[in-house]
């Protein structure tokens, strides 16, 4: 054999290794993207489902639960959603470094802590009827949401092992449990929702119950998969250990807290920019419209962060700083390649998008003229979460808050603003400005992760899961 075939045969054979590399690892991420993607959709649809049965009920019932769906629980799963995602990062470097035994307790200490941060948060929704009032909505909705509001209140304290939970079990690669618990949820809410509501005539209390036990029947089937054996390795039982070094781990809590409500409250002020533009209620619907295809696609692009934060995670627990290059160039390539397809739809069909959500032809005229803009911030969607899961996963949150506060808040918001009102652009210039924040906040979370010195975060994650780890039941470290 010459050496220029030798040359060719080393070359095929590197491709053909190259290529089963990248089919292996995303098999790894997708193992743990599909089943939080169906779980995530599944999770939304009830609600969905729950305010079509509200609607049928009484229309002044459906803008309460508007307003308390959309604004206050919100609010709320934000912050659950933050605080939680430390347990993300340390679940998945746990496991990476086969301290499997500390994962239930890291588990536990987030169900502690996150109890407290709901326990604080709840005056608002007791007191939501109240708050509306002074900020201005309608009494007679106020007094509606608040009465929808107290029945919230169950379904908000299944939010936080839901979360917590689901984070544990895709640490170590066994969520599929959730997208079938998920699934189960979305048909029995369908079915309880109609039988309380227009079987037994109990109106929106009906509908409200309904939501609570479809949304605890997912946290019992969890407990049941946890507590009854499938998990053996990292669920030993309830530990007092639970309480030891929690001031650390809220501090990273805290963090995550912070990075995720920065980004979620964003998109919420935004739209509360647009109601005071002329013709305010346009605006609003066009703006929501656009906001709700992002929403949905959005859904898709968490679970491909969630995988991200996973593996990431796990390689800087198993001390691999080559495999963790490696799982962020193969999932943001993943990404890439699913915000472009996007990219191109929105592209396509811009002008169409409009009547899937509305018959009023302003309001679709409105969102064909913002189809480029929403086009791309989809492509821009589609890296900057994956950018946040490799953040997460590596325990990044405090550098990842500011980055948030400075493009969204300092960048994004006021030149929004400034376009929409003084240079009288209206929505398309609110639209520039989240635009501008997600690009610039796209921008800083590469050079980020591309300046991050890999082995001096395997060395990070080795030195925190030291310093927490306790011994196991059986004896050993």
């Amino acid at each position: 054999m010459s050496m220029e075939e030798s040359l060719l045969s080393s070359k095929s054979e590197q491709l053909r290794s190259l290529k089963t590399e990248v089919w292996v690892e995303s098999k790894k991420i997708w193992r743990v993207a599909m089943p939080s993607i169906i779980s995530r959709v599944s999770s939304f649809g009830t609600l969905v489902v729950t305010q079509s049965f509200i609607g049928h009920v009484s229309s002044l019932d459906l803008a309460g639960y508007a307003l308390v769906q959309t604004l206050i629980v919100r609010f709320i799963n934000g912050i659950l959603l933050g605080m939680s995602s430390a347990t993300e990062t340390l679940c998945g470097q746990a496991y990476g470094a086969k301290q499997y035994h500390m994962m239930g307790i890291y588990l536990q200490r987030s169900w502690l802590i996150d109890l407290i941060t709901l326990t604080i948060l709840l005056p608002i929704l007791i007191f939501a009827a109240p708050i509306f009032k002074m900020l201005g909505q309608d009494p007679s909705v106020s007094d509606s949401a608040g009465y929808i509001s107290l029945w919230f209140i169950p379904f908000t304290y299944g939010i936080i092992f839901s979360l917590t939970i689901q984070m544990y079990l895709q640490a170590q690669q066994k969520n599929a449990i959730i997208a079938w618990l998920s699934v189960l949820q979305f048909v029995v809410h369908i079915l309880l929702s109609w039988l309380f509501t227009n079987i037994l005539g109990l109106g929106v209390a009906g509908a409200m119950v309904a939501l609570s036990i479809s949304s605890w029947l997912v946290v019992l089937g969890e407990f049941v998969y946890i507590f009854c054996g499938w998990c053996p390795n990292t669920w030993k039982g309830l530990s007092i250990a639970a309480v030891k070094d929690l001031i650390p781990v809220m501090k990273l809590s805290i963090s995550s807290g912070v990075m995720v409500c920065l980004e979620l409250w964003y998109y919420a002020i935004l739209v509360l920019v647009a109601g005071y533009m002329k013709n305010a209620e346009i605006a609003i619907a066009a703006f929501s419209v656009c906001l709700n295809i992002t929403g949905w696609i959005v859904n898709l692009f968490v679970g491909l962060m969630g995988a991200a934060c996973v593996r990431v995670a796990n390689e800087l627990g198993r001390g691999d700083a080559k495999a963790v290059k490696f799982s962020i160039k193969v999932v943001m390539g993943t990404g890439v390649v699913i915000g472009v397809l996007l990219w191109v739809l929105c592209l396509c069909f811009g002008n169409k998008l409009g009547h899937l959500f509305s018959d009023d032809e302003e309001v679709v005229e409105l969102v064909g003229d913002l189809s480029v803009l929403l086009a791309n911030t989809v492509l821009l969607g589609s890296i900057f979460p994956l950018l946040s899961g490799v953040a997460v996963g590596t325990g990044l949150q405090t550098k990842v808050a500011v980055i948030n506060f400075i493009c969204f808040y300092v960048l994004g918001l006021p030149i929004g603003i400034v376009l929409g009102y003084v240079v009288h652009l209206q929505v398309k210039g609110i639209w520039g400005g989240l635009l501008v924040g997600v690009g610039c906040q796209t921008s800083l979370l590469s050079f980020l992760i591309w300046r991050t010195n890999w082995e001096n975060e395997v060395s990070k994650a080795s030195e925190r899961l030291d310093k927490w780890n306790l011994r196991s039941p059986n004896g050993s470290n």
